[in-house]
Order: structure tokens, then sequence, then C-alpha cells
């Protein structure tokens, strides 16, 4: 089931022109025959008839309805429908603005969700201006707001790895930069658990992967007056960081600030 938010399905009523009720330039017939004929798909069945009876709500309700692979499927078959209609063939500010929306929260829903995972982020220590700096994220992410969140994503990773370092008595000083903690870090994992060889390299190419996130923290983030990353970049940037402290969260529960 895909979650959005009413702006974020005001992106969809945009892109199809939704509003008043139709989808496009399509009918009712020729609406079920494309369900029918590029998905199999019944939508005007009960399933998607809770909004009400017009076109668009029907599209509402089974965007509303669908796991997130099948909304995009959908939503990209549509989209290139609308590209083939000659009144939506131009390229002015408006129409560009719409294709970067719809795109952005295509990409969004796509990847596993509306918005990212912020569970990987862990108040692992008591401590004023580390739950400041969660705030923040947290923030930005549900702000639908990735690339302002990496600058102080790094900051939580330099503060995390230090902590897991303190916690094996390892020593560290505050001036090595991420790469460096994470490196010690690996060793030690590496020392204390028996992993497989596919996760061996994964976690050891973590640290040439932090040591770009430091480019990316000085360069395209609000760390100084830069010009931000794109916004599904970010967001893969954002996933792929979290995804690795929430591996290291499976493996280390007992030191990882429970």
């Amino acid at each position: 089931m895909v979650s959005l938010k009413r702006s974020e399905m005001r992106i969809f009523d945009d892109a199809f022109d939704m509003h008043g009720g139709y989808v496009l330039n399509f009918s009712d017939r020729t609406m079920a025959e494309f369900f029918e004929d590029e998905f199999g798909i019944e939508i005007y069945q009960e399933k998607y008839a809770f909004n009400g009876s017009s076109k668009a709500k029907h599209l509402r309700a089974f965007i509303e309805v669908e796991d997130a692979y099948t909304v995009g499927r959908v939503a990209r078959a549509l989209w290139k429908h609308r590209e083939s209609l000659p009144q939506y063939q131009n390229s002015d500010a408006a129409a560009e603005k719409v294709k970067q929306a719809f795109f952005d929260l295509l990409h969004r829903i796509e990847s596993g969700g509306a918005v990212p995972n912020t569970d990987a982020i862990e108040r692992f220590r008591r401590d004023e201006t580390l739950e400041e700096l969660i705030a923040a994220i947290e923030r930005d992410i549900r702000a639908n707001k990735p690339a302002a969140a990496l600058d102080r994503l790094h900051t939580y990773c330099m503060k995390k790895f230090g902590h897991l370092l303190d916690e094996r008595g390892i020593a560290w000083d505050r001036t090595d930069p991420l790469q460096s903690r994470v490196g010690k870090y690996v060793k030690a994992l590496e020392q204390e658990r028996d992993i497989r060889e596919i996760t061996r390299r994964i976690v050891k190419s973590a640290i040439s992967v932090f040591e770009q996130f430091n480019d990316v923290r000085n360069n395209r983030s609000f760390a100084h007056d830069n010009d931000l990353i794109e916004q599904a970049e970010a967001r893969f940037i954002f996933d792929a960081i979290s995804a690795f402290l929430r591996f290291l969260k499976s493996v280390d529960t007992v030191r990882f600030g429970k």
C-alpha cells in the first residue's frame, strides 16, 4: 500500500490532469481498456470505488490501495501516454515543474516509501546535542528534503563511529576523518565476528563510500555555500548510508548503544 500526503496526491492530480474528475484524455471506456490491456486490471471494480465513481477518484483509490511496484508501473505508463498527447507536448516552466515533481515522487514510491526510513538513526547515548541532531535529520526527512539531511547525517556518523570505537576501547582522535573512524570499526568487526566473504567485502567497501560521503558533505550539502545534490541522488545516498548503519545495528546489538 502506498501512503501519500494530500500534497503528494496533488502531484498525481497535476501530472494526469485529474482535476474535475477526469484523467488525461480518457473516457470511461478507454480508461477501462487501458488498464485491462496494459496491466490486466479492472479499474472500475468495487475495490477502487470507495472514493467515488469518477475516473480520477478510481485512480486515486488505486494509488492508495496498491503496492509501490504496481503504482510505479501504472504511473510510468500513464506518463508515457500523457507525453503522446499534443496538448502536453510543451516545455514551458510550468510543465517542467509538473514533470520534476512527478518523477521525484515516483522515485520515492519506487524506492520503498514516500520518505526515507530513519529507523537506523538511533539515540545511542544521553546527549542533548545528539538529540537535537537526530530531530533535525528527522524533520528534513519528513519534509522530503534528503539533500538537506546529508550534512547532519554526516555529523551523526562522526559521532556514531566515535561512540562505537569508545565502546571497544579503540583509540581515535577528534581530527580523524569519517573514513578513518569507519576503517577502525570495520577492522574490529572483522576480528570480532565470523562473517561471510561477501559481507566482508561489502563492509570493507564502506570505507571508501564514507570517504566519498565527506566530499558530498563538504561540496554538495548545507555544510557550506554549495549547490545541493539532486533529490533522487540524495535519497539514494541517504538510504545507502542508513542501510550500513542498520546492518551494524543488527550484528552489534549489545554494543550498539543498548
